[in-house]
């Protein structure tokens, strides 16, 4: 007999998120300093971009959304941190933004 009751599926494996091979510290940002807690860079360092852009792939304007709260978080840290000599606003959309930028060909 043939039934047409199946079961329900169930939920299925968890996505795996990119992560660094070889290291329990995650590429994230150590605040209120935003220097990367896995090798001290200024954040995102190089290793936290290609992160990045794997887990937004297809998706560069959420990816530049994202990275404009955390520039602005950042901006607010950075300035109540050291006032007199903060980061240049160049500097931080350099650090933050100018990477994810989607490259257009001439």
């Amino acid at each position: 007999m043939i039934t047409t009751r199946l079961s329900a599926p169930g939920r299925g494996p968890r996505p795996q998120r990119p992560h660094a091979v070889g290291t329990d510290v995650p590429h994230t940002p150590l605040r209120p300093m935003w220097c990367c807690r896995a090798d001290g860079q200024p954040w995102p360092c190089g290793e936290a971009r290609l992160l990045l852009r794997v887990e937004y792939d297809g998706n560069l304007p959420g990816l530049s959304i994202y990275l404009v709260g955390l520039m602005y978080e950042a901006i607010r840290d950075l300035y109540q941190l050291n006032p007199a000599d903060g980061p240049t606003p160049a500097a931080l959309f350099d650090r933050f933004l100018a990477w994810a930028a989607p490259r257009r060909h001439p």
